[in-house]
């Protein structure tokens, strides 16, 4: 898929939570689908695979450990997550290394309303995660409809809007810009 075949929708509704020494995004999005088929799609692994930064070893519907492999191009990283709480079809919440992502669906006229939860350790990260789920979740919105694109996850994200909307959320929530994660910077060879 070519840049050009995918543009990002609006920003988003967002909000940022500090607890502690924590901070959470509140990601919120409606979709035209039930809560049914939005539950199927943050939760069965061959559908993760489609739109999500990551596959499960396993359906996450129920409680327990799981594995989670994070793609990044050519470099998988498996971490290990707990599912904490599964109440189909309306709230899954599971461990992410450190983070925590808590995933509710309330029923609306039209369909669904989802918001997502995401809580990290540093608060630079709230725009770059942001970032990543609106596209992952444009990404989804097209696996709804039924009418899938290739996942846009890791570096390639840059090519799809990525670099636009971190700089769009993070004046939205006064955080200045860190730009790109260390992982996904261009590695300059040593000769």
């Amino acid at each position: 898929m070519t840049p050009n075949a995918y543009h990002p929708s609006p920003p988003a509704h967002v909000d940022c939570e500090a607890t502690e020494d924590r901070w959470t995004l509140v990601f919120t999005r409606d979709l035209s689908h039930p809560p049914e088929k939005v539950w199927a799609a943050l939760t069965e692994p061959e559908q993760l695979a489609a739109w999500a930064p990551y596959t499960a070893d396993r359906n996450l519907s129920e409680a327990g450990g799981a594995m989670i492999t994070m793609i990044d191009d050519e470099k998988p990283q498996d971490m290990a997550a707990e599912v904490v709480r599964a109440q189909p079809p309306t709230l899954l919440e599971y461990t992410l290394g450190t983070d925590l992502l808590r995933w509710e669906l309330a029923a609306t006229d039209t369909g669904a309303r989802l918001t997502l939860r995401h809580t990290v350790q540093d608060r630079d990260w709230i725009p770059k995660v942001a970032a990543g789920w609106h596209i992952c979740l444009d990404v989804a919105e097209k696996l709804l409809e039924g009418h899938p694109i290739p996942p846009i996850r890791g570096a390639t994200a840059v090519d799809f809007g990525w670099s636009e909307l971190n700089d769009q959320y993070a004046h939205k929530f006064g955080i200045p810009n860190t730009g790109l994660p260390e992982h996904l910077k261009p590695q300059n060879d040593a000769s």
